[in-house]
């Protein structure tokens, strides 16, 4: 097998970056990028530097959301500053794992299967905070990327189980070195005391919407089911033209 040329790694590199952190058409242009240096037969500094500006491109959305908290809405709610700062955090970690060829989606099962293999596919739901049947697809594809299988217990027939395999274990080692970076680079330039204040916040305000999530259910108070969601949908849809007809047929219409 012919090696790699450094040039043509990070050629590739750049376009996995692109394709992960950014959405069409600049995704597709990035590949166009991959598969022009290929069929030439070389990956030139002019390929890495298109597939790069992409993957910048897609960077600047950070950019974008540190300039609305800076200019425009400074003291906006807490909930939506926490919420942008996850989304940079994952984004972070994204433009990483796409370098080894992981999606970010992959991710949240990945961890909770290093904390604790061989999870039913429900229970992996619930602690990625993901949808069953989003559980379910994201597993398909990484049954078929050799990181899990899948399978029943004989004890238990009506629980599949899903178990890390050989490569999707030592994906740990590889992996979570990367989240642990984005990590630092968060907090780079503040100070431990003010980490360690922010930590203990965030923990009181888990605590306190904990508790306002009991009281609710107490009170009858839920979220709607996806099929809920969907009766409601189908009920609150406007009548069709032919309803609308039939109904000024009848007699003793005001029309």
């Amino acid at each position: 097998m012919p090696k790699t040329s450094p040039v043509t790694r990070r050629a590739k590199n750049a376009v996995a970056i692109a394709r992960s952190a950014t959405p069409t058409p600049a995704a597709g242009i990035a590949d166009d990028v991959a598969r022009t240096a290929r069929r030439r037969g070389r990956a030139t500094a002019v390929a890495t530097a298109a597939a790069a500006k992409w993957a910048d491109a897609a960077a600047g959305e950070t950019q974008h959301m540190l300039r609305r908290w800076q200019d425009v809405v400074p003291h906006d709610r807490l909930a939506h500053l926490v919420k942008h700062a996850i989304r940079a955090l994952d984004r972070a970690l994204q433009l990483r794992l796409a370098e080894h060829e992981v999606a970010i989606g992959h991710w949240v099962f990945l961890r909770a299967l290093w904390e604790g293999d061989g999870l039913t596919q429900r229970q992996l739901s619930r602690e990625a905070g993901v949808m069953e049947p989003t559980t379910f697809a994201a597993l398909k594809a990484m049954e078929a990327r050799g990181y899990v299988v899948r399978r029943q217990l004989a004890d238990n027939r009506r629980n599949v189980h899903v178990f890390l395999t050989a490569k999707g274990r030592a994906m740990e080692q590889v992996l979570v070195p990367l989240a642990l970076e984005c990590n630092v680079i968060a907090v780079r330039g503040v100070p431990a005391g003010d980490v360690t204040t922010t930590r203990r916040t965030l923990l009181a305000m888990l605590r306190n919407l904990a508790q306002d999530e009991i009281v609710s259910v107490r009170s009858d108070r839920r979220i709607a089911s996806t099929r809920e969601r969907g009766r409601l949908a189908v009920a609150l849809r406007p009548a069709t033209g032919t309803a609308k007809a039939q109904v000024t047929k009848q007699p003793g219409s005001a029309r």
